[in-house]
């Protein structure tokens, strides 16, 4: 009988293999890191074939230094940073170019042309997608168009696209199967948010070939085998989800009102809005949550730019703290920020604001001010950008959320979860297993393999490390909230005011 589940998890810097067993315990991890590629200031880029080679080297890693065969595998899951692209010859399957990484910026200009042009409105009708060059659309046409003869055999059938998910699934079975999950589609542009289905008036206004697509396919799936040579025996793959959906999925937000938020380098906050598509006012993204069975379900998304990333300058380059885990205690020594208010607009403010000239700012500096005062406040300016993007996320579904679960590195800080819960006046819970992305992807794989019985068994599966209650009174915390959002008014728009 099999006895672990393994999840791939693809991300932006290294790729990583882990195992589950059936209480949700890892019992087995490998992770290697491959090379990032800058070659101009706007563009990012990856080796697809070196992603392959670090992704299925850690899989047999996992395997064998933990003593299991291809026979205890139930299913692989695949999890993976979303939006970067590959294109690749169907014949030979080299990828034709470096991916483009999803923090690429090489096709602002021709976004900002589109947006001038009027389609922002229609696009973020027909995708849940604000028209940027974070999404794969504009990503596909520039390889086309700047890649020799790319266009001519696209033309002509003789090319693949996929998100990091199609290229592993079409690596993993020999070239057999060229398919993604509805998540990453979701994430291309190019699929109409409410059919879940590639749209032909998307792909002619990106002059993107049909031919070039996967077959969308549900989250929980048996999409295949992979091939006998790559383990000694074929494993199925049985799931597939980009990372933050996989997240929100491994959170069990399974229910309309349920959210999550990931702390890493940004913030990525999901809400499931459930069965049917929450347009958004407020400048979030409407996004495919999982689908399992014919059973769609829809997530609203904000993006916060900078959170864990502010901890890392206050580290390197201010030098206030010499490791990122010193700054719990630093903020602690103090018994609030003094005054001070620190808006982590280093790369500009995502949502639900979209300022891409606001500043970095740090305000209500006295004689008094320590670097004690100033970690907390960065620590709080984290918490406050999260309030924001939930409180968008409420306004815009019309969802009261009752609590907020909570992953990724910083979700260890016990000071920023409790300022957390404070200013939204709702628990914020931490699971003990905070590998909630792989977790996700686990999950997907054991419903369709069997693994797992269904949704009550993955319930009792996910379990609660530490619950923080708000110990705020909801008026200090308004009014915390009301200099917060003075201190953004005063960042915004500064680049561009010089």
């Amino acid at each position: 009988m099999p006895s672990v589940i393994m999840s791939l998890d693809q991300g932006t810097t290294s790729s990583r293999a882990i195992l589950f067993d059936r209480s949700g315990t890892i019992v087995g991890l490998s992770q290697r890191e491959f090379t990032q590629h800058y070659p101009k200031n706007d563009q990012v880029e990856h080796d697809a074939d070196e992603i392959w080679q670090t992704q299925l080297a850690v899989a047999r890693e996992a395997i064998q230094t933990h003593d299991f065969t291809a026979e205890d595998v139930a299913a692989i899951g695949i999890t993976n940073q979303r939006e970067t692209t590959v294109i690749w010859d169907r014949s030979t399957g080299r990828p034709i170019a470096p991916a483009i990484v999803w923090q690429d910026r090489r096709t602002a200009a021709l976004c900002d042309q589109l947006n001038r042009q009027g389609h922002g409105d229609w696009v973020q009708r027909k995708t849940g997608l604000l028209i940027d060059s974070y999404f794969c659309a504009t990503k596909i046409q520039w390889l086309l168009d700047n890649v020799s003869g790319a266009r001519q055999r696209a033309d002509r059938g003789e090319l693949a696209f996929g998100t990091i998910d199609s290229w592993l699934i079409w690596n993993l079975t020999a070239g057999r199967v060229h398919a993604t999950d509805v998540t990453n589609a979701s994430r291309t542009m190019l699929l109409d948010i409410d059919s879940g289905q590639w749209d032909d008036e998307l792909l002619q206004l990106f002059n993107v070939p049909r031919s070039l697509l996967p077959e969308v396919l549900p989250s929980s799936h048996l999409y295949g085998e992979t091939d006998a040579s790559l383990f000694g025996a074929p494993i199925a793959i049985g799931g597939a989800a980009g990372d933050q959906q996989s997240a929100l999925f491994g959170q069990n937000c399974t229910s309309p009102g349920m959210a999550k938020n990931t702390y890493g380098t940004g913030c990525f906050a999901l809400l499931n809005v459930g069965t049917r598509p929450a347009p958004s006012t407020c400048k979030l993204l409407t996004t495919m949550a999982c689908r399992i069975n014919e059973q769609q379900t829809y997530a609203l998304e904000g993006s916060i730019f900078i959170a864990g990333a502010m901890v890392q300058w206050l580290r390197d380059e201010i030098g206030i703290i010499d490791s990122a885990d010193e700054i719990e205690a630093l903020a602690a020594s103090v018994p609030d920020s003094g005054g001070v208010c620190v808006v982590p607009a280093l790369a500009g403010l995502g949502a639900p604001h979209w300022d891409p000239y606001a500043r970095g700012t740090i305000i209500g500096l006295t004689r008094g001010t320590t670097k004690a005062h100033i970690a907390r406040a960065a620590l709080e300016g984290i918490a406050f950008q999260v309030a924001d993007v939930l409180e968008a996320m409420q306004n815009d579904a019309g969802i009261s959320i009752d609590q907020l679960r909570v992953d990724g590195g910083a979700a260890a800080n016990n000071l920023l979860m409790q300022f957390q819960a404070d200013i939204l006046g709702i628990a914020v819970v931490r699971p003990k297993v905070i590998e909630t992305t792989a977790m996700g992807a686990a999950y997907l794989a054991g419903l369709s393999s069997g693994f797992w019985s269904g949704h009550d068994e993955i319930a009792d599966v996910w379990q609660t490390d530490r619950v923080f209650q708000p110990d705020m009174e909801r008026g200090e915390a308004a009014r915390r909230r009301a200099r917060w959002s003075d201190a953004v008014t005063r960042s915004r728009g500064w680049e561009s005011s010089e």
